[in-house]
């Protein structure tokens, strides 16, 4: 017999088709396909917006890819070194009982002679079973079996039977003319090494057949040790990544707060900066913009406090030579009404200018006054019980607007206002009807329950609604927006009207110390619909005493015709 130490070069394994492993994957159709689709509508439904969770997560998929890499290939190199062990050790024992017993045989041995060396080769160290192959006496084809009842011929694959029993071309000089084949299979799920060669001259062929079970044991039990391992090694990550998304996130945070309180208007807001990372950067960079921020603003409210001190003290200054100039128009508006003719009539056309204009001037300077108090926050309500109905026709008649106003209105509506700045905004509303829309002007009272806030809340305690509407032209879409602005116009072909540009201003500004707002639209009928909303209790804001300015009346005391701004 040749040497076969070159038995079948390893490289030449020839895999039969039972070797291939089920893992049982094959089974699963049905119930793995609709599990994925739940999977993956779960998935879909997640919104990682915690940026802790992603860094987390994505130090888990590292960990876990890394944890499993290196188990895989732990795993696979412990595989072929375990069972290239087992093999090599089995086949050279093999190989060796191969030469001292069937070499010994007869050349034509009988089936007992056969069984008794595949028996002989069989007691070995390394428990595997033995077929032995040969021709008798008759030319007949007799096999011994070391046990018959756990291996014959037909458990060998017929690729390996094929192989082992095809001489292969040599070239001269080659030792072995016949080589050791072997191939792994898989049987009832216990794994085996098949192994065969034929002796040289003629010599029986021989089959062993030798469970890798035990080994199979060892990889699985080396499998759980790995599995275990990499899930320690991903909770491991996972613990880390948290620690890490703390540092991290830690400055994160305080920017977050430090932004938030810059945005409630805390100005003077710094941050803590330590050490020369990007986050460190980020805080310098923060801190440089609030400062510069806190600058602009600083700047800003010094130049609007100077502008409101100017406007204020412009409007006292001017209040001293106005009462003497009104003082004088109220003399010749006297002269003229009593037609005593000492007013030359060439020039009453232009003492009736003056007049007008004095009053026009007046009435702008109080508003102007008005409107540095509410822009310095003075201020104030003067809150009382009054009846809404006798509020309103109070209003009207005191500026004979009665044939002109159709009111609609319950008496005893009783709510809680300040009576002189509901005056305020309540003939700003209807002389602003008035003035730009048409007769009659119809003012509706209601008490309606509390309106949803911006935020979705709900409001709370009953609302003063106050509509009123006008049946002029309505007012243009474009300007519905600014009818609330203050020195509005509506047209720059009319820059001059005979209000001073401030009454809706004034108006909306009453209505919101008094926890209130004003809105406007255009009616589907016709004209336009001012609606005012005030909390029946007067608001949040309620004080003692109203601003001490001298002039109790402000803009209330406005003419008739002043109310409303150029809103068409």
């Amino acid at each position: 017999m040749r040497p076969a130490h070159t038995a079948a070069p390893r490289g030449s394994e020839s895999r039969a088709p039972e070797e291939r492993e089920s893992t049982g994957d094959e089974q699963v159709v049905d119930g793995t396909g609709e599990s994925r689709r739940a999977r993956g509508r779960l998935l879909a439904g997640l919104r990682f917006t915690s940026l802790r969770l992603r860094l987390v997560l994505v130090f888990g998929l590292v960990a876990l890819t890394a944890a499993v890499s290196a188990s895989g290939i732990a795993y696979w190199l412990n595989r072929e070194a375990v069972l290239t062990r087992t093999q090599d050790a089995a086949l050279s024992d093999f190989h060796q009982e191969l030469q001292s017993r069937a070499a010994a045989l007869p050349p034509h041995p009988s089936q007992a002679e056969l069984r008794d060396a595949a028996m002989e080769m069989a007691d070995s160290s390394q428990h595997y079973s033995v077929v032995l192959l040969a021709r008798n006496e008759d030319g007949h084809l007799v096999a011994g079996n070391s046990d018959l009842d756990t291996f014959t011929v037909a458990d060998v694959p017929r690729p390996l039977r094929d192989a082992v029993g095809e001489e292969p071309e040599t070239s001269t000089g080659d030792p072995a003319a016949y080589h050791l084949f072997w191939q792994r299979t898989v049987e009832d799920g216990t794994p085996y090494l098949i192994g065969g060669a034929r002796v040289a001259g003629g010599g029986p062929t021989g089959y062993l057949k030798k469970s890798l079970q035990a080994e199979a044991d060892d990889l699985n039990s080396l499998a759980w040790s790995l599995g275990i391992a990499t899930t320690l090694a991903l909770i491991g990550a996972a613990l880390l990544a948290h620690a890490a998304a703390t540092t991290v996130l830690k400055p994160v945070h305080r920017l977050g707060v430090a932004a938030r309180r810059l945005g409630e208007g805390k100005l003077h807001t710094r941050l803590r900066v330590s050490g020369t990372d990007e986050l460190a950067e980020l805080s310098r960079t923060f801190n440089r913009t609030a400062a510069a921020l806190e600058k602009q603003v600083d700047a800003m409210s010094d130049r609007e406090e100077a502008s409101r001190r100017f406007v204020a003290d412009m409007s006292h200054e001017l209040r001293t030579p106005l009462t003497a100039i009104t003082a004088v128009t109220e003399v010749l508006e006297e002269e003229l009404d009593a037609e005593t003719g000492s007013v030359d009539p060439m020039i009453e056309p232009a003492v009736r200018l003056v007049i007008g204009e004095t009053r026009r001037l007046n009435t702008l300077v109080e508003n102007l006054m008005e409107v540095t108090r509410f822009d310095a926050g003075t201020a104030r309500l003067v809150l009382d019980t009054v009846d809404i109905a006798d509020q309103i026709t109070a209003c009207v008649d005191a500026r004979a607007w009665l044939d002109a106003v159709e009111l609609d209105a319950e008496r005893g509506i009783l709510a809680h206002v300040d009576p002189r700045r509901l005056d305020v905004i309540l003939a700003n509303l209807i002389g602003n009807a008035l003035k730009h829309g048409g007769s009659p002007v119809r003012v509706s009272v209601r008490v309606e329950p509390p309106a949803e806030r911006p935020d979705g809340t709900a409001g709370s305690g009953d609302q003063l609604v106050i509509r009123v509407r006008d049946h002029g032209p309505g007012v243009p879409e474009e300007v519905l927006p600014h009818v609330f602005d203050r020195f509005y116009k509506a047209s720059a072909s009319r820059p001059r009207s005979d209000g001073s540009g401030l009454g809706l201003s004034i108006a909306v500004e009453n209505a919101h110390i008094h926890g209130g707002d004003i809105s406007a639209v255009n009616s589907p009928e016709g004209g336009a619909v001012f609606t005012l909303r005030l909390p029946m209790d007067g608001g949040a804001v309620e004080a003692e005493g109203d601003e001490d300015t001298g002039d109790d009346g402000g803009p209330g005391t406005a003419a008739p015709g002043e109310e409303g701004g150029d809103r068409r």
